[in-house]
């Protein structure tokens, strides 16, 4: 089943990101390699896709996981997390409608 994760930054979190950002990439690459990820990226401070010192809010994640619990684990294992670049995550339930799914 597919859930979304809704990540919240903590204010100027962008030293912390750019910190962490290697392992939070690498961990979505494998979710890619393994046909689990829908999408994922950040919510720019911004009206911009490359928003410079203003940084990101937060970010979206919608990927396949075995339950709920294990889309928990998965999210509460981020090098985001752990490095606090997250104030707060919500990972929920989600049901693609459009673009149709290739099942």
């Amino acid at each position: 089943m597919l859930y979304s994760i809704f990540a919240y930054d903590v204010p100027n979190s962008l030293p912390l990101r750019d910190k962490a950002r290697p392992e939070h990439v690498s961990r979505l690459k494998e979710l890619n390699e393994s046909h689990r990820l829908i999408l994922a990226g950040p919510n720019p401070a911004i009206d911009m896709t490359e928003p410079g010192d203003a940084g990101f809010t937060g970010s979206l994640i919608v990927a396949d996981f075995k339950s709920l619990e294990c889309a928990e684990e998965w999210a509460a294992a981020d090098p985001y997390v752990t490095a606090g670049v997250y104030e707060r995550v919500e990972v929920k339930p989600f049901k693609q409608v459009l673009p149709t799914p290739n099942n």
